[in-house]
């Protein structure tokens, strides 16, 4: 079978292939209606609110210069304006979709890697380089009580694997349609916000975010697959769209609309390009919420110690960068890497999970192995409940295990969820 290979990237141009340019403007507090004043002389604005302040987005007919961003920053009712960047998630050589009755858990080489299924038949893996789950499982397979944000394409609410161990917000389920029931600022979330439709269904078109959250909280079933943990509630979250394309506005919403909806983890799989005020402002406020914000490394071969790739490469306490290895516990070929960027590795190829439809596939990626690490917190949350973001970081890379192909190129070593779940130290 093929393998997916996820390429996620952010294109700096504003809008490259459209007629108009945006960014985002953040407002300083209580001088909002000054700065629109400003913008409004420059092009057409709308504005939204976070729970760490109001933005506007301004849409231009041509680039911004030097002299016009100067010009922005001297207004004290202007705190900083980013470029509205463009994120997508682009597929290399896709894998056919399987039905469930030809998925299984002998097939989760992350899980259990025996070593005849951890790759292609040219290509077998080594006994034993997976994650522990089953140990790990002898300790907890989760508990429905953990809520874990899949921020991503969205994710196949309905798909049978998945459905069970989706978050319901039960305020809307039980209210009123057209009503903003639970009071949080959206309309009928009932399994969570799509930001790149601005509607309250974040069905996956994609397949992308689906195989994220199955990594995660498949159901534990004698159907299908499994995922890390047995028992969680998965949130969708989707502000890239069915093409794989979503913005800079969308990410810093959906950030915003997890530390409403009081996750505990953010799963990231995506990423790349240059840093930004905005998307910095909106993970710090999720580490003040004391949420864990799991990010992927990036998938272009690169050193992030000397090229960061954001934003995973953010200095925040709460972010934890994750590498991909493969089913003989080396570093992936795609994966990028760092010895002080990239705090752990994960299983990342050939893995085995949900896509849209209620189907199955196999796909590659930074994007792949960090889910593994998102479900490895969440048992980890479901076994010590009061632990920080950078208190969990430090116990992830502490229990890791340091093989000696894995130590040159991350911070730590591999994940493994049983010594994760143990305090087992190195």
């Amino acid at each position: 079978m093929k393998t997916l290979i996820l390429l996620v990237f952010l294109v700096l141009g504003a809008a490259a292939n459209a007629s108009d340019f945006e960014y985002l403007v953040k407002l300083e507090t209580s001088k909002g209606q000054e700065a629109l004043e400003s913008l409004n002389l420059m092009g057409k604005t709308r504005t939204f609110q976070t729970s760490f302040g109001e933005f506007a987005v301004l849409k231009t007919k041509r680039e911004l210069e030097i002299s016009d961003f100067n010009y922005l920053h001297s207004k004290s009712a202007i705190q900083y304006v980013d470029r509205n960047i463009q994120i997508k998630v682009s597929p290399i050589e896709p894998g056919k979709s399987i039905n469930a009755e030809d998925a299984s858990f002998k097939k989760q080489w992350g899980l259990k890697n025996t070593g005849w299924n951890g790759g292609p038949i040219w290509r077998l893996g080594k006994k034993g380089e997976d994650i522990n789950a089953e140990k790990a499982w002898g300790l907890s397979r989760g508990r429905s009580t953990i809520k874990i944000a899949v921020i991503d394409t969205g994710v196949d609410y309905d798909h049978p694997d998945l459905k069970n161990n989706i978050l319901m917000n039960e305020a809307e389920f039980n209210g009123v349609d057209g009503v903003d029931d639970d009071g949080n600022g959206y309309v009928d979330d009932v399994f969570g916000y799509d930001f790149a439709n601005n509607d309250a269904d974040p069905m996956d078109g994609h397949g992308h975010g689906t195989h994220c959250a199955g990594v995660i909280g498949a159901t534990h079933n004698r159907s299908g697959i499994r995922g890390v943990m047995g028992r969680v509630k998965v949130l969708p979250i989707k502000f890239l769209g069915d093409n794989g394309s979503g913005t800079l506005e969308g990410a810093v919403r959906a950030i915003d609309y997890a530390i409403k909806m009081k996750v505990h983890v953010m799963s990231n799989s995506w990423g790349g390009g240059g840093a930004n005020k905005a998307l910095l402002e909106a993970i710090k406020a999720a580490d003040e919420a004391g949420i864990v914000f799991v990010a992927a490394a990036g998938n272009s071969t690169n050193n992030n110690d000397k090229n960061p790739s954001y934003p995973a490469s953010y200095q925040v306490d709460n972010i934890i960068s994750v590498g991909s290895m493969d089913g003989n516990g080396k570093k992936s070929w795609f994966s990028n890497y760092g010895k002080k960027s990239v705090h752990i590795f994960a299983p990342g190829s050939d893995i085995l999970s949900t896509v849209k439809n209620g189907k199955y596939k196999k796909m590659s990626g930074t994007s792949m192995a960090t889910p593994f690490v998102s479900g490895a917190i969440g048992l980890l949350l479901t076994h010590e409940k009061n632990m920080t973001p950078k208190e969990i970081r430090e116990r992830l890379m502490a229990t890791s295990v340091k093989n000696k192909t894995l130590v040159k190129y991350a911070a730590s070593g591999r994940l493994d969820a049983y010594r994760l779940l143990k305090d087992m130290r190195n």
